[in-house]
């Protein structure tokens, strides 16, 4: 959603990954949705990426996190109902700090107070699950796990790579899996990572846990704080070939991070309808 809506020159989106467009540009955060279930997209992420009291503790004349949540999760619903599938709306939750520096990862007192409450407002917005993305340390996604899964919500868990199959923390991906294999966790995998670390990072999920995977790229997005990601544009017709591999490898949900665009989504969706009518 925060690179989509940067490439169509919506610049409120560069405050909190997005939430600024959620407040100057709501209509924008609509017409993304739009053209990606337009795309063939099932299932839509709201735009609630950076939408967590820790975060919006610094902007204390931007509205309550409740309220930026439910508009997020009302503009994803808004745009599932002109689809003729069934589409699913997942509230984001990330990291309390920069996804790329796991050193600045707070303590776990801080980390279970604020996950939790993060937690509760996302599912006081009534999304379908939860969909904890971007996280670079071990230690951080348990925390979010533990907080998410009292909700009662399902639950989705993805890591963000460097290459040799290792988390930002140089902890392996096997082990992050097991460690948020719990219940109320469905599916577990890998995002925001260079498409060429994507599978080297998928499989050893698939030997840590018998869970679902999940997995989806970035396509050439990546600046100054994240040089692991830099990498050539692919191709929409490339971008779903890999896709197509990391459903063979596992994955059940796949999709698209930053960079991507609805042009690819369409490719994948239409490449998931040729081999799996």
């Amino acid at each position: 959603m925060g690179s989509e809506l940067l490439r169509r020159g919506v610049t409120s989106a560069t405050t909190l990954w997005g939430v600024g467009a959620l407040i100057h540009d709501p209509q924008a955060v609509l017409q993304v949705h739009r053209d990606y279930v337009a795309a063939g997209c099932e299932v839509l992420t709201a735009n609630t990426f950076r939408v967590a009291p820790y975060a919006l503790r610094r902007f204390p004349r931007y509205p309550k996190p409740q309220e930026l949540a439910k508009t997020a999760v009302d503009l994803a619903r808004e745009a599932a109902r002109t689809s003729a599938r069934q589409v699913l709306v997942l509230a984001s939750m990330t990291t309390l700090e920069d996804c790329y520096q796991p050193h600045l990862v707070p303590s776990d007192a801080t980390l279970a107070q604020e996950h939790r409450r993060t937690a509760e407002v996302l599912a006081g917005a009534e999304p379908d699950g939860l969909l904890l993305e971007t996280f670079n340390t071990i230690r951080e996604a348990q925390a979010a796990c533990q907080a998410a899964v009292a909700t009662g919500l399902p639950v989705i868990v993805c890591f963000t790579c460097q290459s040799g199959g290792r988390l930002l923390s140089g902890e392996n991906t096997a082990a992050a899996a097991r460690a948020v294999t719990m219940p109320g966790v469905v599916a577990v995998g890998v995002n925001c990572t260079r498409i060429s670390d994507l599978m080297p990072a998928l499989m050893p999920m698939a030997l840590g846990t018998d869970l679902p995977l999940v997995a989806y790229a970035n396509n050439a997005w990546y600046d100054e704080q994240s040089p692991h990601l830099a990498a050539a544009r692919v191709s929409p017709q490339t971008y779903a070939r890999c896709m197509l591999a990391c459903v063979a490898a596992g994955a059940r949900l796949v999709g698209g991070c930053c960079g991507t665009t609805p042009e690819d989504m369409a490719a994948v969706r239409a490449m998931l309808d040729k081999h799996f009518p």
